[in-house]
């Protein structure tokens, strides 16, 4: 969008694209929220992907998708225990900055998830489309942070490649992959981090079984990182990974028995392999540069199985 104004000096012209911007009134927000709600259930009542695929992407979209098409598969009828999603006390941190895509984070309780706040992630490329989530992570209340806001209320988005942060969200991703493979500093000690290394290590040989593990990054296009500066320096960022489980049975022995949804979403016959693909998106605290801790720290991380082969 172009507009057009008229002065003593001659005609300026000012790019839309390059004018900062809120992303969204609250008014805006609000809706989006209610549009993906209301898709969000019908999807999920039906067990139908076609009913919310305009309002997810990135990682939630590949995670949903392939929950609710293992959804139909077991269960062609539609979700025989659904229960509609229902968001109350909701708060909205809305960056404002030039050009596309924009984006916000709502920050709500449910009705699901015991006492933790739902934090969503919307984003759209232009104006025509709709806001669609692309990161949905649950944050218990003491963990969400102050963000940095100026007198109108607005936050502060960091770009993708910002070198005031321990590390540059673009990085976060194959960082990541890099470390559940052979550990490090970079990330703070916890469940997500040292825990699951832990965890896969001693799920990798059993009697009869081997797991091997493979992480990938993922951080192009509708999984681009975003994320927010917060009051102390640092910022919050979602990031998403590409992880694959391979299971092996030893001669003689057999794969246990997947789940219905496992098999829905498995091509192939299961002979003496099972490789399982999963999508995660998680949410950390990137301190600054100059903080005395440098430790990236998990918040939240929501992992889901996208396909699976046997072989």
């Amino acid at each position: 969008m172009t507009v057009l104004s008229l002065a003593a000096s001659g005609c300026v012209v000012v790019h839309g694209e390059r004018e900062v911007l809120p992303a969204a009134t609250p008014t805006e927000a609000a809706e989006a929220l209610k549009d993906f709600t209301a898709a969000y259930n019908k999807a999920d009542k039906a067990y139908d992907r076609a009913l919310d695929a305009d309002y997810v992407t990135g990682a939630l979209g590949a995670i949903d998708a392939a929950r609710l098409d293992a959804g139909r598969e077991v269960s062609p009828a539609g979700n025989p225990s659904y229960v509609p999603l229902e968001f109350t006390d909701t708060r909205f941190t809305i960056p404002k900055k030039a050009g596309w895509p924009r984006w916000f984070v709502a920050n709500a309780d449910a009705n699901k998830g015991d006492e933790a706040r739902w934090l969503l992630v919307f984003t759209r490329s232009n104006v025509a489309e709709p806001w669609a989530v692309a990161y949905l992570t649950l944050l218990d209340p003491d963990d969400v942070p102050a963000f940095k806001t100026d007198k109108d209320g607005l936050a502060e988005p960091v770009t993708v490649n910002s070198a005031e942060l321990a590390v540059a969200p673009k990085d976060l991703s194959a960082a990541y992959a890099t470390y559940l493979k052979g550990g490090g500093d970079v990330f703070a000690p916890g469940v997500h981090t040292s825990g699951w290394v832990a965890q896969r290590k001693k799920n990798a040989i059993k009697p009869g079984l081997v797991t091997q593990y493979i992480d990938e990054p993922l951080a192009k296009d509708d999984f681009a990182p975003l994320g927010l500066r917060t009051a102390d320096g640092g910022a919050l960022v979602f990031f998403a990974t590409h992880h694959y489980e391979k299971q092996t049975a030893a001669l003689g022995t057999s794969i246990p028995t997947p789940s219905d949804s496992v098999r829905a979403l498995t091509t192939g016959e299961i002979k003496q392999s099972l490789t399982l693909e999963f999508v995660s998106n998680q949410v950390v605290l990137d301190p600054g540069k100059g903080a005395a801790n440098r430790s990236v720290e998990f918040l939240s991380r929501i992992q889901g199985l996208t396909a699976a082969q046997g072989e």
